[in-house]
């Protein structure tokens, strides 16, 4: 009879392959340890950027190696560090976090900013806090504009892009500005592409979404800031 132990689980976790997204972007399936949520990868000539901590084990260090390991792990909120420590020592990669969540990783060495930070030519970070206090989202300029938005944005049940308030939100209001902010710092020209930091089952197969900035356009931010927790 086949084992139903935790390890036998991560053996299966690890015969799941990162899918290619757009010319250079992998998505990880999601990690059990940070509650489901899906890391992802960029390929680049000058760093390689690893979004979120996939689950970690022989298949997926593999992986990593083979492209040419990981310069920066960037985490976008305290939920998703997941094996951050275990990743960076085995990789030499340097962690990358929002300044107020930076206190949850000691003991590792850990780079932090406040608002933004660019890391190469083609990427920054963006400080879009509501969902905790250090929510943070990537921008990549390739493939005509991608922003990795943790749990920032997500899929709902019926497929659509949202800010979802739950109990834990750290702040509602803080959120829906941050949508704010993307809004103004980005145009349908500069925002092609969005992928969600979890819920990525609610695509249907997609895996991201196109039409980035026209979704966040259509959101209804003076109706959502009513919104009450779950």
């Amino acid at each position: 009879m086949p084992s139903q132990n935790p390890s036998s689980n991560q053996s299966a976790t690890a015969l799941k392959t990162p899918r290619k997204f757009l010319n250079n972007i992998f998505a990880f399936p999601p990690n059990r340890d940070t509650l489901g949520a899906t890391a992802y990868f960029i390929v680049e000539n000058d760093a390689n950027l690893l979004i979120d901590c996939p689950a970690w084990n022989d298949s997926n260090e593999k992986f990593l190696r083979e492209r040419g390991g990981v310069t920066w792990l960037f985490l976008t909120h305290r939920g998703s560090i997941g094996k951050a420590k275990e990743i960076s020592q085995a990789l030499g990669c340097q962690v990358l976090i929002q300044e107020q969540e930076a206190y949850l990783l000691p003991g590792l060495e850990v780079t932090s900013f406040t608002k933004e930070l660019t890391l190469t030519s083609n990427a920054k970070v963006i400080w879009t806090p509501g969902h905790s206090p250090g929510s943070s989202c990537l921008y990549y300029k390739g493939d005509g504009g991608v922003l990795f938005s943790g749990r920032h944005l997500l899929p709902n049940p019926q497929g659509e892009l949202m800010p979802l308030r739950g109990s834990k939100t750290f702040h509602w209001q803080r959120q829906i500005n941050s949508i704010q902010l993307l809004l103004a710092s980005f145009t349908p020209a500069t925002l092609s592409y969005l992928c969600p930091g979890a819920n990525t089952g609610f695509l249907r197969g997609k895996g991201i979404f196109d039409r980035a900035y026209e979704r966040l356009s259509q959101l209804n931010l003076d109706e959502l800031r009513q919104v009450e927790a779950s």
